[in-house]
């Protein structure tokens, strides 16, 4: 079940350059994850890990959650990422992201472990939460079974970037759509280009099961940081699909989520008017009521109910 944290905006940023890690710390990203993985060079992930952990004990991290990103449990590095991270960090750490998992043993392993060491540290067991990447073929044909599979679990994230290499999808670049890619015009050389959004049965696919499972449902990278537009157009897509966030993998993305994942003021102004008309009709025994030319009823009010809950979780209601 998801905790009852804001995850607009979730910064990555490598666990090796300590200057970064401090800069992290001081963004209005409302979640910040260390990456041990596809940051940090292999030679570089064992010792990236005290960074970790400095990080975590030593600076100011505000209201902010505070993650690690480990590595796939498939790899030599993933034991002693949660171990170490865990042992020197547990108190200051919220979340561990769990990259490449292709099935509900993937959870289950770090799940375990987690368990083991906040038993062994005195750290309340279950403190730390997990959101986890679907990023493979596999994760995503089995992605409810994944949702479902730990009471840890608080977010599933769309991991575009592998999800094209497991899929075997032709894209120039992680988070965009094929035609971001071609130049002046031109399609690739075979000739495709995709009538749509390429990422659209993925992204939903990913929402329905975490909604379905009271998990937050996060978007994933956008690799063209010189793009904010097309960044803008992604996020857009996927908070209108149900998405509470994405992924930022350059602080210049932060305020661009930030903004698409709060609700507006007008949108607040016509919750509001909505979910009163509907319950003014309701008090004289009517199942439906008139708003701005639309027929309304207890659907509709859920519906701007959700968004009225969303604006007080985000501090603008």
């Amino acid at each position: 079940m998801t905790a009852d944290r804001l995850r607009r905006s979730e910064l990555s940023t490598p666990a090796h350059s300590m200057k970064m890690i401090a800069k992290a710390a001081g963004s209005d990203a409302d979640l910040v994850f260390l990456d041990l993985e596809d940051a940090v060079a292999p030679s570089a992930k064992v010792a990236s890990r005290a960074n970790v952990v400095a990080g975590l004990n030593e600076l100011d991290w505000g209201t902010k959650t505070r993650a690690c990103r480990i590595n796939a449990v498939s790899t030599t590095w993933c034991h002693d990422d949660i171990i170490d991270v865990v042992t020197g960090a547990g108190a200051n750490l919220d979340v561990i992201i769990v990259p490449k998992v292709k099935s509900p043993r993937d959870v289950w392993f770090v799940e375990d472990l987690l368990t083991q060491l906040e038993g062994k540290l005195g750290l309340p067991v279950g403190r730390v939460g997990l959101e986890v990447l679907i990023e493979e073929t596999e994760a995503l044909a089995r992605v409810d079974e994944i949702a479902g599979s730990s009471p840890r679990l608080e977010a599933l994230i769309l991991g575009v970037g592998d999800l094209s290499a497991s899929q075997g999808i032709r894209t120039g670049h992680i988070g965009g759509q094929a035609s971001d890619d071609a130049t002046n015009g031109e399609a690739y050389s075979n000739g495709a280009r995709y009538p749509g959004d390429m990422w659209h049965y993925a992204r939903n696919r990913m929402i329905v099961a975490a909604r379905s499972h009271g998990l937050d449902p996060i978007d994933g990278p956008y690799a063209a940081i010189a793009n904010p537009d097309g960044y803008r157009t992604e996020a857009a897509w996927a908070a209108t699909l149900g998405a509470v966030g994405k992924w930022a993998i350059h602080p210049s993305q932060i305020p661009i989520a930030n903004q698409v994942y709060a609700p507006t003021p007008t949108e607040i102004e016509q919750a509001r008017g909505a979910v009163r008309a509907v319950r003014e009709a309701e008090a004289a025994g009517l199942g439906a009521a008139q708003f701005q030319g639309m027929m309304i009823d207890a659907a509709t009010a859920r519906i701007f109910d959700a968004v009225l809950d969303r604006a007080r979780q985000c501090g603008v209601a």
